[in-house]
């Protein structure tokens, strides 16, 4: 299916202050208002009366994964071949891509989305506190950008970043969030694996690394959410950047927000309900010595209206090294090299650095 396009248009509050000092639903969302108050005063005055941005809107190339995922003779080979040919264009001219009849049934996303709202309606203050949030790691809960320095820093957003290895560990009062968050993400995993599988067959390569060095132990799930917030266009549900993993699964609702860069311009993908989302990874750029894309991307805010998604990321363990044939792009690095030179860029700078980081030629 061919990308199609449209123009949508992100709205701009006539007045900055007043919308901001209204009211976010004090007992479950971030205190943003408060602790971002200095960013805020420091930039209204550049960004009051801005006028409206327009940004198109596209489907993204949309891939009918039962040609693949069927082990009977119902489809041919050619068949076959042609999907992969699909999933390996889409992600060198793209980076991102849809997947239907993807194996993830409809009941278990909707059963997931429910207990996702559940748990982010949960009062701010129980999932803040510095101890164990539902038996979830302490520093699992996420809100903000503690780092911001200027307002397009920040991040107007909370999350649950929870590694795999500790779902199963979430509370007894927990346990229908526990069961669907393991039974979503084994799913997805198989998913991820299949996909990088054949990948790397495109490449002329071994999928046994993602066997070997992708582990259900080492890789993450983050639930989102993104409350209404007063001036959209000034502030970010989630700043810009580029997934430093090898693949990520998105399910998103149909409020729609996320927009990436195709060809030196931000465009709004268009939500699809019968669709997960895939994109591609800083490693695996790396590991593909640029065939595949990690491209950049960002989500906006809505004014009036919260938005769920949750995200699978397919990482390896920190030691797993990351290299191509000769003549690289790229050095040799392990992703634990690679995750502390991100946090160091982001600390010094306020935003991530990434692969450019590693390049022969840096």
């Amino acid at each position: 299916m061919h990308p199609s396009f449209k123009k949508v248009q992100m709205l701009e509050s006539d007045n900055f202050i007043t919308e901001l000092n209204q009211p976010l639903n004090m007992a479950t969302d971030p205190p943003f208002h408060q602790a971002y108050k200095s960013l805020i005063e420091d930039t209204s005055n550049n960004i009051f009366g801005k006028k409206l941005v327009l940004v198109e809107e596209c489907e993204l190339p949309l891939i009918d994964l039962s040609r693949i995922l069927h082990n009977d003779n119902v489809v041919d080979e050619s068949e076959r071949e042609e999907c992969k040919e699909e999933i390996a264009r889409a992600s060198q001219q793209w980076g991102f891509f849809q997947v239907t009849n993807h194996g993830i049934s409809k009941d278990l996303l909707e059963k997931m989305r429910k207990e996702q709202v559940k748990v982010f309606k949960q009062p701010f203050d129980k999932k803040s506190k510095e101890d164990k949030f539902m038996n979830f790691p302490a520093g699992s809960y996420r809100w903000g950008t503690p780092t911001a320095t200027c307002l397009n820093q920040l991040s107007w957003s909370e999350a649950f970043h929870i590694p795999m290895a500790d779902i199963s560990a979430s509370a007894t009062a927990f346990t229908t969030l526990s069961s669907t968050l393991e039974q979503f993400a084994t799913t997805v995993a198989g998913l991820a694996r299949k996909l990088t599988a054949i990948l790397a067959e495109k490449l002329g390569r071994e999928s046994t690394f993602f066997q070997e060095n992708c582990l259900p132990s080492t890789c993450y799930l983050r639930m989102n959410r993104y409350p209404p917030c007063p001036v959209p266009s000034a502030i970010h549900g989630l700043m810009p950047h580029t997934d430093s993993d090898f693949l990520t699964i998105l399910h998103q609702d149909e409020v729609g927000g996320l927009q990436l860069v195709k060809d030196g311009k931000w465009i709004a993908v268009k939500p699809n309900p019968e669709a997960l989302i895939v994109n591609i990874g800083d490693l695996f750029q790396a590991w593909s010595n640029d065939v595949y894309k990690s491209v950049e991307h960002r989500v906006v805010t809505n004014p009036s209206t919260e938005r769920f998604s949750i995200a699978y990321f397919f990482c390896p363990s920190y030691d797993t090294v990351i290299q191509n044939s000769e003549p690289s792009n790229y050095r040799k690095f392990s992703f634990r090299e690679f995750r502390l030179q991100v946090q160091e860029d982001v600390q010094k700078y306020g935003h991530k650095v990434g692969l450019p980081r590693f390049l022969i030629s840096h």
